[in-house]
């Protein structure tokens, strides 16, 4: 019973990560129908703007801020620079996946010889606290207190305001949503703006999480968050959470009773299993109706 809830409790701490991630990759595809392979390149820029930061001397709030704000800058690039463009041409989903994961290649590239293939470690005073039988961290604790921080946040700027709003009709019908006076490029702005702070302060976390990570960390964990992503529901947030804890609670247990190295073979099983028996997801995303599914 004690392995078990360590597992649980490690799954949590997992689950937060891909929350935070898994949130704002489908958060992209709901509001501008782009599935972003460059996602995780975008998550090891945060992790190494919270490492200079580190180095510096920042605190672990520091470190999230400039990981957060690293993570929005590129993101909003991208978008601005790279995919607007492309789609003002016309290009479709499976074109843009092309062009995102070109994008991922060029940038994995810069970054070796920007960064080298060494390892990065950040340097963090560690505490532990039990809590109902499971041992965190206080950089695991301030990991899911961020994930649920970051997941309420998200959930009451798409109930409770004009932009989250405005958000879903475009994501519902950005054609009608410029016909009714919304300025649907600068909506998308705003959408990878905040993805792109998703993205990067789940960088952060999951450079925490581990002893030392490198210019790979962030493709590394790409097939978890998009499985995450599709097992929720991909274009639905709510249902990238639930896809996220599913997901980091049944690998951990996997990872722990059966073999560690079998945690992204367990992601991939599961993906596999819901493309198979419910494509749609845990929460009905969009997928169906933007031609994602046959």
């Amino acid at each position: 019973m004690h392995l078990f809830l360590e597992y649980v409790g490690f799954g949590l701490v997992s689950a937060s990560i891909l929350a935070l991630a898994a949130v704002g990759f489908t958060l992209q595809y709901g509001v501008t129908n782009v599935l972003n392979l460059a996602f995780g390149q975008v998550m090891t820029l945060g992790a190494l703007a919270a490492y200079g930061v580190n180095v510096v001397g920042g605190d672990v709030w520091e470190m999230v801020v400039a990981g957060g704000l690293c993570g929005a800058a590129a993101s909003v690039a991208l978008n601005r620079v790279v995919i607007s463009p492309f789609a003002r041409r016309g290009l479709r989903l499976f074109g843009m996946i092309v062009v995102t994961l070109s994008l991922s290649i060029i940038m994995g590239n810069v970054a070796l010889i920007v960064f080298g293939f060494g390892t990065f470690s950040y340097s963090l005073s560690t505490s532990s606290s039990n809590v109902l039988g499971m041992t965190f961290t206080g950089d695991q604790l301030e990991t899911m207190a961020l994930a649920v921080a970051g997941m309420v946040g998200i959930r009451l700027l798409l109930q409770r305001t004009r932009l989250g709003r405005a958000m879903r009709a475009t994501s519902t019908d950005p054609i009608l949503a410029r016909a009714c006076g919304m300025n649907t490029q600068l909506i998308a702005d705003v959408a990878w703006a905040i993805s792109g702070v998703l993205c990067g302060v789940a960088g952060v976390t999951e450079a925490i999480s581990v002893s030392a990570f490198s210019v790979t960390t962030g493709d590394g964990l790409l097939l978890t968050i998009v499985a995450a992503a599709i097992v929720g529901g991909i274009g639905q947030p709510y249902g990238a959470m639930l896809g996220a804890v599913l997901i980091g609670v049944v690998t951990s247990l996997v990872g722990g009773y059966a073999n560690p190295t079998y945690t992204d073979l367990t992601a991939f099983v599961i993906l596999v299993v819901f493309l198979v028996f419910r494509p749609v997801g845990l929460a009905r995303g969009v997928v169906s109706e933007r031609g994602v599914l046959a």
